[in-house]
């Protein structure tokens, strides 16, 4: 819900309903149908960045079209700034050379009628101003949108930057950088599937609603399909459905979409958000991070043209290979309490977790959980450059094979840049055994009230007793990926529509 026009708004848009009518009364449509553009603003300023002040290209005809930004009418010269897609450029407007082509009303109709906001066609030679501005020495002119409400003029402070989440098509129009912030997302997404499919992988499709949502320990949304009366959840990640795929002899498959988790908004987090999750037969969690830090290193390159990126005034450094260390470690290091997730109990670590200030810790806690909320307390926000977290306690990682060597452990990494987790994969369980006793239990705590514990999904169990192959997948987080290398501070910065509450809400 938008903020209803202020009175100047609505006079302003009062006027501007007036012109549109004059407009249609004089024949001139105020909305076209399509203008035939033949060049864009920033291809012409490359392309004529030699023309010398005062020159004139008139055996080259150009078409533009783009919104207008700023007018300047002069007696019988107006200037107006033309921007599209590409940049911006300014039309050269003379009132004898427009009456010529157009007939009396062209430069009237310019001046009185066309605003700031407004879409225009313009056709021309190039021409550079004395002042060394590049302009299309107009010919002729077509209205070809009227808008009605005006531009905004200043853009400040918290109050503004709401307004811009809500209508992110203003700040499209007025701050350049949210629109290269958008397409560099795109880049992104075209790495990540070029770099994927070069190595053999096949982008699918699973089922966004879902009768059991799996993969991932999180609330879901819970919709309604009317016409089978029943109850349907959001997916909260891809995974399941991918690994049947895998089941069925797609050895490398990865999806990029949108999953749903019922959940906090912050800085990091948006209920809807953007994911990429990739899976390879034959393969564990050692080849998922090889991949991981050459799809990351790939997108950087191609979005920033480095591996070294400054990320809010921190330099990042993504050249690899990355530094690779496990859990017990890192708490080990920054608290000096090494917790041995196979010996002791939480009585005997309660005490030295409690005095560093690690919340929620309780005795029917496991060394295991303790052990990662003392990570996540401890060590999470130090780890500023790439580094993969390995090994994860087997109590919260449902979906993954135990440690081949290290019991009570399973074949996990997170992968953690600027304090944030990026990556999430494991060497997959494959064992349907083990897995259903693993969901059985995750199935009690969800009875017993945790929202976020995993369903028991008895489709998915019976697919893995005809065998997955051994298989390393990966997850990553794409929003938080382009944060990154767009050095943006939020996530609501590099989505281009995030979910805020109603105004109204906020008002109050």
């Amino acid at each position: 819900m938008s903020t209803p026009p202020s009175s100047s708004q609505t006079a302003q848009r009062s006027a501007r309903l007036e012109k549109a009518q004059y407009l249609r009364e004089q024949g001139i449509p105020p909305y076209a149908y399509s203008f035939a553009v033949t060049h864009l603003a920033g291809e012409l300023q490359e392309e004529y960045a030699d023309l010398e002040p005062g020159a004139a290209c008139e055996d080259v005809q150009v078409a533009v079209a783009g919104r207008i930004r700023a007018r300047r009418v002069m007696g019988k010269l107006a200037f107006f700034t033309l921007q599209d897609c590409s940049g911006s450029i300014q039309l050269y407007l003379e009132k004898k050379r427009l009456t010529e082509r157009m007939g009396e009303m062209a430069f009237k109709n310019l001046d009185k009628l066309i605003d700031a906001g407004d879409w225009l066609g313009a056709k021309g030679c190039l021409k550079r101003t004395e002042k060394g501005e590049l302009s299309v020495w107009v010919d002729e002119y077509q209205m070809l949108t009227k808008a009605l409400l005006p531009l905004p003029d200043k853009w400040h402070g918290l109050r503004d930057v709401e307004k811009r989440y809500r209508q992110r098509y203003l700040d499209l129009i007025v701050n350049p950088e949210v629109k290269q912030t958008l397409i560099d997302r795109a880049k992104t997404l075209q790495s990540l599937r070029q770099t994927l499919e070069s190595q053999g992988f096949v982008e699918m499709e699973t089922p966004v609603l879902q009768l059991i949502p799996g993969g991932a320990e999180a609330r879901p949304f819970i919709t309604h399909h009317n016409a089978l009366d029943l109850d349907l959840y959001l997916r909260i990640a891809t995974e399941l459905h991918l690994k049947r795929l895998v089941v069925g002899g797609l050895e490398r498959v990865y999806e990029i979409g949108r999953v749903f988790r019922n959940e906090g908004i912050s800085t990091r987090h948006n209920p809807e958000f953007t994911s990429l999750e990739v899976y390879q037969a034959f393969a564990d969690y050692h080849t998922m991070m090889e991949l991981t830090e050459t799809l990351i290193c790939k997108a950087a390159q191609a979005v920033r043209g480095s591996l070294h990126l400054t990320y809010q005034g921190e330099t990042i450094d993504l050249t690899p290979p990355w530094r690779r260390v496990t859990m017990q470690e890192l708490v080990e290091e920054a608290t000096g309490i090494p917790i041995d997730v196979t010996q002791g109990s939480a009585a005997t670590l309660l005490p030295a977790l409690r005095k560093l200030g690690i919340p929620d810790v309780s005795e029917q806690d496991s060394p295991g959980k303790l052990l990662v909320k003392a990570f996540e307390h401890c060590c999470e926000s130090r780890l500023r450059q790439p580094t993969f977290v390995l090994d994860y306690p087997i109590e919260v990682s449902p979906l993954t094979k135990p440690h081949r060597s290290k019991p009570g452990l399973v074949e996990r990494f997170e992968l953690f840049i600027v304090g944030r987790e990026t990556a999430n994969a494991y060497s997959e369980l494959t064992d349907p055994v083990d897995q259903r006793q693993r969901l059985e239990v995750q199935a009690a705590l969800k009875a017993a009230g945790d929202e976020e514990a995993h369903f028991l999904d008895e489709d998915f169990l019976t697919a893995l007793e005809y065998g997955l192959p051994p298989t390393g997948g990966m997850g990553m987080g794409i929003d938080r990926l382009v944060m990154l290398l767009c050095d943006a501070p939020s996530i609501r910065d590099v989505i281009a529509f995030p979910l805020l509450r109603p105004e109204a809400e906020e008002a109050e």
